[in-house]
Order: C-alpha cells, then sequence, then structure tokens
C-alpha cells in the first residue's frame, strides 16, 4: 500500500476558483484505513468535526501553521537557505551572464509559510535585481508567510495560486520538500509546467531517497517535532522520497537540460538528507558549469548516472 500524508488529505480546493471544500472526517479516515496506516486514521479521528463529520476548518488551518513552524525551525537547523544558495548563486550568475540586465524572478512554489523567500529577502543573498516571489495554493499558509514578512520588514511578495500561471514570467522555479507529493504522471506534468514557460531553469530538493532515510527522518522529527501529524507526515515524505532515475526520467522534457547534483551513489548516506534535481535551458549549462568551478564535478546528467558507485 502506497503510504499517504495526512496533510495531503484534511484540506481541499476547488482547483478553477481556489476556494476550499468541506473535508469529511470519515473519509479520510476511511483512506488511511485502506492504506494501511491505522496510526495517521487515530490522528485524524481526533481533529475536531462539526455535526455533519466535516472537519473545522479553522482547526486545521491552526494544525497546518503549527506544523509548518515546526518545519520552518528544521529549515533553518538544516541550513536550507545556504544550501540553495549554493547553486542559485551560481545559477543566476549564469543567467546573468547570458540574458542581460534583469530584474529576474524567483518563485518558490509550495512555499507554505515562505522561509526560504524570507530568508533569501533578510540576506540579500541573490541580489538586489531578484524579485522574490512564494506561491502556495493554501490561502491561510500564504496569509501568514505575507504576515511574516511584513512584520519582518522583508521585501517579498507571497500570492495564493498555480505557481505557472502567474501574470509575471518566473526566471527561476524552486522549491523544498515539494517533488514527493506529486506522484506517477503527476511528476512528469510538473516539470512539463516549467519547461513550457518562460523560466530559465529550476531548481528542486527534496529528501534523497537513501535506505537511512526513513530512519534518520524518524529521529529528526521525533526530536524536533512536537506535533503527532508532523512527526508522521515527516517520516511517510521519506519514504515516498523518488528515487534518482525517476527524477532524472521525469525532468527529461524537450527544452530542459536535467542535472542532478549529488547523486545518491556519490555521497555519505549518513550526511545526505536533501538534494537538489536542476533544470536549465541547454544554452545555459556551459556558463552554469562555470560558475560552478570545481563543483561542477558535483552534477550529472541522466547520461552518468548509471556509472555512478553503487
Amino acid at each position: 500500500m502506497h503510504q499517504l500524508e495526512i496533510s495531503d488529505l484534511i484540506t481541499a480546493v476547488d482547483p478553477h476558483s481556489g476556494h476550499r471544500l468541506p473535508v469529511r472526517r470519515a473519509e479520510v479516515i476511511q483512506v488511511l484505513r485502506e492504506s494501511g496506516d491505522e496510526r495517521a486514521a487515530r490522528i485524524v479521528a481526533g481533529l475536531p468535526a462539526d455535526q455533519h463529520g466535516v472537519l473545522d476548518p479553522h482547526a486545521v488551518d491552526r494544525l497546518l501553521i503549527s506544523v509548518h513552524t515546526e518545519l520552518q525551525r528544521l529549515s533553518e537547523e538544516l541550513r536550507i537557505g545556504e544550501r540553495l544558495v549554493h547553486l542559485l548563486g551560481p545559477l543566476f550568475t549564469a543567467i546573468r551572464s547570458t540574458t542581460g540586465q534583469g530584474p529576474y524572478r524567483l518563485v518558490d512554489v509550495g512555499c507554505g509559510l515562505g522561509y526560504l523567500v524570507r530568508w533569501l529577502a533578510a540576506t540579500n543573498a541573490l541580489g538586489a535585481d531578484v524579485d522574490l516571489v512564494g506561491v502556495d495554493l493554501d490561502a491561510t499558509l500564504v496569509c501568514e508567510a505575507a504576515r511574516l514578512a511584513h512584520a519582518e520588514g522583508l521585501k517579498c511578495r507571497f500570492v495564493r495560486g498555480n505557481a505557472f500561471a502567474l501574470p509575471e514570467a518566473a526566471t527561476v522555479y524552486v522549491s523544498t520538500g515539494v517533488l514527493h507529493h506529486f506522484r506517477g504522471p503527476a511528476l512528469a506534468e510538473f516539470f512539463q509546467a516549467q519547461a513550457a514557460s518562460p523560466a530559465y531553469a529550476f531548481c528542486h530538493f527534496d529528501i534523497a531517497a537513501t535506505r537511512l532515510a526513513p530512519i534518520g527522518a524518524w529521529i529528526f522529527h521525533r526530536a524536533r517535532m512536537r506535533n503527532p501529524l508532523g512527526r508522521h507526515d515527516g517520516v511517510v515524505s521519506a519514504l515516498r522520497a523518488h528515487s534518482d532515475e525517476t527524477l532524472l526520467r521525469a525532468a527529461a522534457v524537450p527544452g530542459i537540460r536535467a542535472l542532478l547534483y549529488e547523486p545518491r551513489g556519490a555521497v555519505n548516506p549518513f550526511c545526505t538528507t536533501l538534494r537538489p534535481i536542476i533544470g536549465v535551458r541547454p544554452h545555459l549549462e556551459a556558463p552554469l558549469r562555470r560558475a560552478l568551478g570545481r563543483n561542477a564535478r558535483r552534477m550529472v546528467g541522466p547520461e552518468h548516472l548509471a556509472e555512478a558507485p553503487r
């Protein structure tokens, strides 16, 4: 049975109108039990619902903000901002060298509370010519991200909606911990949407699919997260992580050169938590490798993946 994340099931949004849809607690519990996850079913059974069995949307919103706040602390400990800038810095250097003057736009897909965008705005790590935008389908998370950015006096924006249907085109798409939510054909469609856009590149970090990942996720989330839903979903995320081969196949779409940074077989599994799949327009690969310098050796295409040591 495929394991499911509770957070994916307790909210629903109409894809056309963006309006929130009611979610029946009993239906979520049934789906989880059919997947063989009795523990998750018990967690959902404890969530408040009205007399019709519909989950209380305000209670769900409070829960998701609480869980994402804990996830932000994990991002701080894992130094997610620095990890992305390690690649985004050279990537924007390559783009500037081939496109001329900006401004440029970075769009964070599935931004949650907007930690990455807010960190980039606070540090100005990418330069003043990069517009920072966070996008999420969850209106509550977007509103909280915007509130935090305003309180912190940061120059960035947050938008509820489809990241690939914004009125202003992205230069680079990024995400952290999003890819494993896309299953089957939806993963390839995710990359195809970016290839069809005017964007020059993408850089998506997700959990590395190592044998140690679920164990490490259990230990880390047990130690750092208090909410049972967050602990559950953190481990399931590691179990659902895509293999290097799956990511490269899905990202190999026309008009994009798919590259994996630090493939599974080339790094210490005890030290690997997240790693990125990168996609660039073909003319940008050489400038990106030059900008990366010696680190370019850590970036491989699908033709070299089978050669990496296991």
